[in-house]
């Protein structure tokens, strides 16, 4: 049975711990250093990326889990974890931090504040021909894709543009929305089925 962690400093941790559960593998919260040892994957989840980033610091997780992403555990990233992920940041702070494992660049509250929050009928083909009901909450897009990442669905802005809001590398998936509010499981399964290797 696969064990995935899921960073519990701030943000959605029950929802995932639920959906992973639910997906039949083992969640386990991550807080430490030594938490990230004997992990198939790791969720990082939702909430405010900049207050993740410092707890990272705070918790001497930040570099810890940089190596460990850096030398194949495959992650997952939801709306702050997505940005976390990125390597490049439109529109963050000044000294915001990011752990740089997907060559994606990234606009912080691209579909705008908590009111404009929204759900949209997601096309996902890789994982199947049915819509997915998607949940952006201050959600981020994807404004600039590297040539080494895929994305699996996206947007179009009221400006008319299309922005990728799922996408992924070899071994970190990222999305804009909250699967994990949904009750939908397929995007947790894809990660855990498809991107996670057993120990």
């Amino acid at each position: 049975m696969k064990k995935i962690g899921v960073l519990a400093l701030q943000g959605d941790v029950r929802e995932h711990f639920s959906a992973i559960e639910n997906c039949g593998a083992v969640a386990s919260e991550v807080k430490r250093p030594s938490d990230l040892e004997n992990l198939d994957g790791l969720i990082i989840p939702g909430g405010e990326s900049t207050t993740i980033a410092k707890l990272l610091r705070i918790f001497d997780l930040f570099v810890p889990l940089q190596k460990a992403l850096q030398d194949g555990l495959s992650v997952y990233g939801s709306c702050a974890g997505m940005i976390l992920l990125a390597n490049e940041i439109i529109d963050g702070t000044s000294d915001q931090e990011t752990l740089e494992v997907i060559d994606i660049t990234v606009k912080r509250n691209a579909f705008g504040r908590q009111v404009d929050s929204f759900e949209q009928e997601l096309l996902i083909p890789e994982i199947d021909d049915k819509p997915f009901n998607a949940i952006f909450i201050r959600a981020p897009w994807i404004e600039k894709i590297g040539t080494d990442v895929t994305s699996l669905a996206e947007i179009t802005s009221t400006g008319g543009i299309e922005h990728s809001v799922l996408a992924r590398n070899k071994t970190v998936l990222v999305s804009s929305f909250h699967p994990e509010l949904t009750g939908d499981l397929r995007v947790h399964s894809y990660f855990i089925d498809k991107m996670c290797s057993i120990n």
